[in-house]
């Protein structure tokens, strides 16, 4: 056998094993990216889901793309996306600005009036009862919850809080109203989860209203989103009070 007629054989065996191969990874033979990624995988495309750990237990959330942003489905603590502006199962939970993820934020978390000196209370009290700044750490830490690195984070690696300019770059996109009607027609169907008082740890406006935080500090409180049936706008909030929070990633 001469060399062009070996040449030509090998030639024709990579071509044939090239066209097997393209063939099983088209039909899923070979394995392609998973659909669902959990929190250390290389996350690529927003409308994947995404599973991390959330008060001890492994969860799994979808996302949505919404003005350039790739955003969580759901707030942290739903067990659904909301199916209505007042689904209660879409609530989530109440964070106070600032705070990991320790249970603190559940609705029917414990409560106690003892302020934390340092950034991790150690227990799972939501924190009431304070005086002026009415926060529930003193001193006070404007370091919280800045970017994905940020201390005390609580959503899933690479993913963190809106600043107020995107909840204000959100909140313009709801042209057609400007309520909580406008809000729900948003694809993040936020809800009216309600508010947790920093003066008696009592829940309030729970199909009412809707609160959530921002990462942006604003003096010695926190900026937010807020919205109910007859507006919606940007809300100074003392650090203290129990909002609800929803990832958007990095």
């Amino acid at each position: 056998m001469d060399k062009t007629t070996k040449y030509l054989i090998i030639l024709a065996i990579i071509i044939f094993l090239g066209v097997v191969i393209f063939l099983a990874w088209q039909r899923g033979w070979i394995l392609q990216k998973p659909s669902v990624l959990d929190e250390t995988a290389d996350w690529k495309t927003c409308g994947d889901s995404v599973t991390f750990t959330y008060k001890g237990s492994s969860v799994t959330y979808g996302t949505i793309a919404h003005n350039s942003e790739c955003w969580l489905d759901r707030n942290l603590g739903a067990s659904q996306v909301a199916t209505a502006y007042n689904d209660a199962n879409a609530y989530g939970d109440l964070f106070q600005w600032g705070r990991l993820d320790d249970g603190h934020q559940t609705r029917i978390s414990g409560k106690n009036t003892i302020l934390s000196s340092s950034d991790n209370p150690g227990h799972s009290n939501f924190i009431y009862g304070m005086g002026s700044p009415y926060d529930w750490r003193s001193p006070q830490n404007d370091n919280l919850w800045q970017g994905v690195l940020g201390t005390n984070n609580p959503c899933p690696s690479g993913w963190r809080l809106p600043t107020d300019a995107e909840w204000d770059a959100e909140q313009a996109s709801w042209w057609s109203q400007q309520n909580y009607s406008g809000v729900f027609a948003s694809p993040l169907k936020l809800t009216l989860a309600g508010s947790r008082y920093y003066g008696t740890a009592v829940l309030g406006s729970v199909g009412f209203a809707g609160y959530y935080w921002s990462s942006t500090v604003l003096g010695t409180g926190a900026s937010g989103l807020y919205f109910d049936d007859s507006g919606a706008g940007m809300y100074y909030g003392y650090r203290a009070y129990g909002f609800s929070v929803r990832c958007l990633k990095d």
